[in-house]
């Protein structure tokens, strides 16, 4: 018991010894740092995944605008291309709406020529039903009617017809004299209406070099009339047809030259860019057909030369027409 007494009062003394305000505060100490370390690493942690968390949506981000970039991409690509078969089939439709155009203005000639020509009869008409309501003119003293005194009895012979029978002259038959004196002096140049008439439809059934030589007869025989502004648009349009585009753009130079005002100028205009082109003179193309727009920027030709500049990608600006002597 003893022993064991004095055991206890050693460990006793020794724990009253021993300095535990500081242990115990070292502790608290340690105890706080660990909790601050603790908090720290949670926060690192929270921060990383708050990172990750927005790197993740801005690559997504990153990854639509991809997509929404390919997707515009594809789009414009197949908006150029629809663009191109547009301008590709819109040459053809222009060729064939200006053919058309061409075919109605022949329509329209043609019945003006027939309208020209039925007034020509009207008043064929009119001037027969005249002479025939005039009464004829009173007989002169010296003449004689068949039938009175002195006058020769039909079918015989009158004393100049006796005479030329007498100096061995027959005398001419009275059918042909009759027809002497009613045949009617042929003029020299053709109908006009009738020439021009018949080159159109030479010219429609691909008659290229009779109705080239009847449109050639107009503008020598009537150069001063409207019709003659026609014929030579016409003869730029055969030779236009058969490839000639050199004697197309002649002529069709001598419609703007000599005949600016005839309705057929602004086609005139456009055929020629037309052939310029096919020759390969691609600026004189470009200047004749801006040319077209500022001279007469509201005919359907016009129009035809804005599509063809846009279909060629030559920009349309505004130039002043050059004028035509």
């Amino acid at each position: 018991m003893r022993k064991t007494l004095t055991l206890l009062l050693s460990v006793a003394a020794l724990a009253c010894l021993c300095p535990a305000p500081r242990a115990f505060a070292v502790s608290k100490e340690m105890i706080q740092l660990q909790t601050q370390v603790q908090q720290l690493q949670d926060a690192v942690q929270h921060l990383q995944e708050t990172q990750d968390q927005q790197l993740s949506v801005i690559l997504h981000v990153i990854q639509q605008t991809t997509d929404n970039v390919n997707r515009m991409s594809t789009a414009l690509n197949a908006l150029q291309q629809q663009v191109q078969v547009q301008n590709e089939s819109g040459g053809g439709k222009i060729d064939q709406v200006s053919t058309q155009m061409q075919g109605l203005n022949d329509s329209v000639d043609e019945l003006k020529s027939r309208i020209a020509k039925l007034d020509t009869e009207l008043k064929a008409i009119q001037s027969q039903l005249q002479n025939i309501n005039t009464p004829p003119p009173a007989a002169t003293p010296g003449s004689t009617e068949p039938g009175q005194p002195g006058a020769p009895a039909q079918g015989q012979p009158t004393d100049q017809q006796q005479g030329g029978q007498q100096n061995g002259q027959q005398p001419a038959p009275q059918g042909a004299m009759m027809m002497m004196q009613q045949q009617p002096q042929q003029p020299q140049a053709p109908p006009l209406e009738q020439l021009y008439q018949s080159a159109i439809r030479d010219y429609n059934g691909a008659r290229y070099d009779l109705a080239g030589g009847e449109f050639s007869d107009v503008l020598k025989y009537y150069p001063q009339d409207d019709l003659a502004g026609n014929a030579q648009f016409y003869l730029g349009e055969i030779s236009y047809r058969k490839g000639d585009y050199e004697n197309a753009v002649k002529s069709y130079d001598a419609v703007l030259e000599q005949f600016a005002g005839n309705p057929k100028a602004p086609a005139a205009q456009l055929h020629k860019g037309e052939a310029e082109l096919s020759l390969h003179r691609r600026d004189a193309g470009i200047r004749d057909l801006r040319n077209l727009i500022a001279r007469y920027p509201q005919t359907p030709e016009a129009s035809q030369a804005r599509s063809r500049l846009n279909g060629m990608g030559v920009r349309i600006v505004a130039a002043k027409p050059s004028a035509y002597r």
